[in-house]
């Protein structure tokens, strides 16, 4: 296959195409249903497939590099081409895509010399080193090597960002001198200005929205009247953030007008065809007067549902495909089984300062540190102190904190600090009680000017209005829990383990139900499946059956909060996204 750009079009085999693709983030999805997307695709009238890279991923450490299992672009990229698809690839190194730090690794943060998304060397240096290992992943798949790849993009929405053209202008001849031969392009707004800043010589110009199709094009057939005319995300719902009142939705006819012009006009990438999860803690958040961090659950109420199921939009889209191509689409696969498994008692507790040190080694600080300092990118981080002497309704406070925090004397609450409400709380304590301050990362920004902001205790912090000094600092990324040391009594604190089992004799996807539950995370056999919190609008987490086994499967809850009633979960068959 050849693909090429010239003047307004775009060229497969020498022959005019249009592009009719879906994002799907092969990150946010399990391999084992790769090839069932993909099929979905070709049965909606797709020819192509697109997805963002993330780099935390692939590089969680310094130097090295996971490409296996959920991380496996190459075969990502395999199996879409053996369905028929082309694909457009966006590695970066900044995606935005809602994810943790836009796909930034967090240890650049621990260099107190990296700024992000310029000219700055020691940022280049490194998104250069894994460029060169992810690009050696995606070379072979390249079209110009007998592949499906058809174009990559250089950066992402940099217009909304800075105006460093000439870190640009490195991009476009780092991708080139890598061995990169395919058509090039950016993704911007609408805005002449975010064209103007974030186009690069050299990359054809593409636009991001959700509707108004003349109109969002106004500016870009004034400055590329002989280019292709493509969106390279079309909006099709939206991500939801803890707090939110409902779960974001859209209409399906508004939807398949907007596409329907946008065929009309030129070609389209529907984001998303498929929204996934947001495993782990890899949400990422907005920040600008408030922080908004993003729930767990990526179904972005996209043409299929986060578990993979075929929506009224789907079909919607569907029919203006059939009107634009005049073909005669394959049959939809049917959806996935999903099952209800019941009840789970989970009968096993472990309070989390009981196994502080099964957990981590304590680190010794003068003042506490933000938690890249100590080497720490996700999860929680305690720092503890032992009081010299009595304090009276005492303010504590902080400078910075990422993002919130309870605040414990010895195993008692004494209040909770979220960077959206006060970053003080008044305690009482008597000498030799100890004081601890759990943080939680919630995620970090992936977009804007707050995405640096540092995580735990990130600034002094004050006791009485003076610097409170001698801290010992526990690490929780909260990925080694086989170290927890459970029993069956219950813990006299909040913040517990929980621990149990269920039986399933054939795995299908299924979603927990965490009524009881206040706020936390959940591993199923290891696996983090992600954040809960009571406030919603997210309700149920879900399970895919790959994460599942014959036999004997493991729950473990964390429950910073405290529950509402028994340990109680369920497995159920229909999601509640709120």
């Amino acid at each position: 296959m050849t693909f090429e750009i010239k003047g307004s079009e775009f060229l497969k085999d020498g022959s005019s195409v249009k592009i009719i693709s879906g994002a799907v983030h092969y990150f946010r999805n399990m391999p084992d249903t790769w090839t069932d997307i993909f099929k979905k695709m070709k049965a909606m009238g797709c020819n192509c497939v697109e997805t963002y890279c993330a780099w935390n991923l692939h590089e969680k450490q310094p130097g090295s590099y996971d490409f296996e299992g959920n991380l496996d672009i190459s075969l990502f990229l395999q199996k879409a081409a053996e369905e028929g698809l082309m694909a457009i690839v966006r590695p970066g190194p900044y995606i935005c895509a809602e994810w943790e730090f836009g796909g930034l690794p967090w240890w650049i943060q621990a260099d107190d010399e990296i700024e992000i998304r310029c000219s700055n060397a020691a940022y280049i240096k490194y998104f250069d080193r894994y460029l060169e290992k992810l690009f050696a992943e995606i070379r072979p798949h390249l079209c110009t090597n007998g592949g499906n790849v058809i174009m990559l993009q250089c950066e992402n929405e940099y217009g909304y960002y800075g105006d460093d053209r000439e870190y640009l202008r490195y991009l476009y001849k780092s991708y080139r001198e890598k061995g990169i031969d395919v058509p090039l392009f950016t993704s911007d707004g609408t805005a002449k200005d975010n064209l103007l800043d974030g186009y690069i010589d050299g990359c054809m110009a593409a636009l991001n929205f959700g509707s108004r199709v003349e109109e969002n094009f106004r500016a870009h057939d004034e400055l590329f009247p002989d280019q292709p005319k493509m969106c390279m995300e079309m909006w099709n719902g939206w991500f939801d953030a803890w707090g939110d009142e409902k779960h974001h939705t859209t209409s399906a006819e508004d939807y398949a007008k907007a596409v329907d012009d946008m065929l009309t006009k030129g070609s389209v990438n529907m984001y998303m065809f498929i929204g996934g999860t947001n495993f782990g803690f890899m949400s990422g958040a907005n920040h600008y007067e408030k922080f908004a961090p993003d729930v767990t659950s990526y179904d972005y109420d996209a043409l299929l549902t986060e578990c993979g199921d075929v929506t009224p939009k789907y079909l919607a889209i569907r029919d203006v495909i059939m009107k634009h191509t005049g073909e005669i689409l394959p049959e939809i696969p049917a959806d996935r089984v999903k099952k209800a498994y019941g009840k789970v008692v989970l009968t096993e507790k472990a309070g989390i300062f009981d196994n502080l040190d099964r957990l981590s080694a304590p680190v010794h600080s003068d003042v506490p540190l933000c938690m890249e300092k100590y080497g720490q990118g996700y999860g929680y981080i305690a720092y503890t102190t032992v009081l010299g002497r009595d304090y009276e309704n005492v303010k504590l406070s902080f400078e910075s904190l990422g993002d919130r925090a309870q605040i414990y004397v010895n195993k008692e609450l004494a209040g909770i600090v979220y960077i959206n409400d006060s970053l003080e709380t008044e305690i009482s304590a008597k000498a030799g009680d100890r004081l601890t301050v759990l943080c939680e990362n919630m995620g970090r920004a992936n977009f804007g000017s707050k995405m640096m902001r540092k995580k735990g205790i990130a600034g002094r912090c004050l006791l009485g209005n003076k610097i409170h000094f001698g801290w010992d600092v526990y690490t929780l990324p909260m990925d080694n829990l086989g170290s927890v040391a459970y029993s069956a009594e219950e813990p006299q604190e909040r913040s517990v383990f929980y621990r149990g089992v269920f039986t399933v004799d054939k795995a299908f996807d299924t979603f927990l139900k965490t009524d009881n539950f206040t706020k936390g995370f959940v591993t199923v056999n290891g696996f983090n499946i992600g954040r809960y919190w009571e406030i919603g609008p997210q309700q149920t987490l879900y399970i895919p059956a790959s994460l599942l086994k014959e036999g004997e499967n493991e729950i473990v809850i964390f429950e910073s909060d405290g529950i509402k009633g028994e340990p109680v979960v369920e497995l159920v068959d229909t999601p509640v996204l709120g």
